[in-house]
């Protein structure tokens, strides 16, 4: 595929689309649904579970099966308690970041529309500077300007809605991407776009390619966990997010050395099968894609250990985006390594025969 951009007005429309929209774990088919509409003249039909999770198929008759996979779902909050004075407590759904809550403008959602509210927080004059309180899980607050719990219940707020901030897509300096929900909702973006490039460059693979846009990978690898025993891949390809380890206070030598704007980062670990990830590796040196290394313990924390684990094995391998400030609300990507991402998907699924290659992974 020639070196040029790959990501056009069509496809950014549609991803500030899909990322403005919140679709929080356990409720993501509203972001689903922008997906599946986007991705439906690129793939011949979709499968979908009672979860949420999206796939669309590509050449479904075929005797062997490869996912490339995103998740769909963003990290929120929960009402977990609304005190006698209509201040609202909160609880976690997924890796909610509690020390950026304070000042943060949310949406409640409820039966009856959106809610507004702010995380308040005591202001710097009346803290103490000797015993200064930090931000902690039990201590934040939503104020939605309610004297009393009943005036917050007859906006419709009650215990379990769910919280989510509303800040929406930007770019920084043309190439920088930043939003919350990056993590991983430009995984569904990336794969939605390689099947977009098949499409328009009319290639026609002898394997099934199921696109799939996994849930509730925020609280455990959920959606990865059932659509694979639907599914019953050969191989899957699975695409998430990394940290950028060159801004501050982050310890390299524990973290690694991963940076944006410096290509995809491909991941060593127990879960990654050898040789595709060496198919990957192999094919992106071939076409001259940048791409970056990084090296897992027990785990990659990512859907590849709900694929790799599952049906007796499937050859699996992860392919991390590059990220700044994860789980916060000014996620940011770098424009080129979202294009290499997809190129990377799109180059190895060219490389992919088959027969003998899919011998060759098991």
């Amino acid at each position: 595929m020639a070196k040029k951009d790959i990501i056009n007005e069509k496809s950014l429309s549609f991803l500030e689309t899909y990322l403005n929209n919140a679709a929080p774990t356990g409720y993501e088919w509203e972001g689903q649904k922008i997906w599946m509409d986007y991705l439906k003249p690129y793939v011949d039909e979709f499968i979908t579970d009672t979860y949420g999770t999206a796939v669309g198929v590509i050449n479904p008759s075929a005797k062997y099966k490869v996912v490339i996979e995103g998740h769909a779902d963003e990290i929120s909050w929960y009402v977990n308690f609304i005190s006698e004075d209509g201040l609202i407590y909160v609880t976690r759904n997924g890796g909610s970041d509690h020390q950026i809550a304070p000042s943060k403008i949310v949406n409640i959602h409820t039966k009856k529309g959106i809610v507004k509210g702010v995380f308040g927080w005591p202001a710097i004059h009346t803290r103490s500077r000797a015993k200064e309180e930090p931000p902690k899980p039990d201590n934040i607050f939503i104020d939605t300007g309610c004297k009393t719990r009943d005036e917050v219940e007859a906006l419709g707020v009650h215990i379990g809605c769910v919280i989510t901030y509303p800040d929406e897509f930007h770019v920084l300096n043309k190439n920088k991407y930043v939003c919350r929900a990056l993590d991983n909702r430009m995984g569904g973006f990336m794969i939605a776009e390689v099947a977009r490039l098949l499409h328009e460059n009319n290639v026609k693979l002898p394997f099934g390619v199921y696109v799939t846009n996994s849930v509730q990978e925020e609280i455990g690898l959920r959606g990865a966990q059932m659509i694979t025993e639907t599914i019953k891949p050969n191989v899957a390809i699975v695409t998430d997010v990394t940290h950028d380890t060159t801004t501050p206070m982050i310890n390299k030598k524990v973290q690694g050395l991963a940076e944006i704007g410096k290509g995809p980062v491909v991941a060593y670990a127990p879960a990654v099968q050898q040789k595709l990830r060496d198919l990957i590796t192999e094919t992106a040196e071939e076409k001259e894609i940048p791409f970056q290394r990084a090296a897992l313990s027990r785990a990659t924390g990512t859907d590849t250990d709900a694929f790799a684990y599952s049906n007796g094995g499937v050859a699996s391998a992860l392919i991390s985006l590059p990220l700044r400030y994860m789980h916060t609300t000014v996620e940011m990507v770098h424009k080129d390594d979202v294009e290499n991402v997809i190129r990377m998907i799109y180059e190895t699924l060219l490389k992919i025969k088959d027969g003998d290659t899919f011998s060759y992974f098991e």
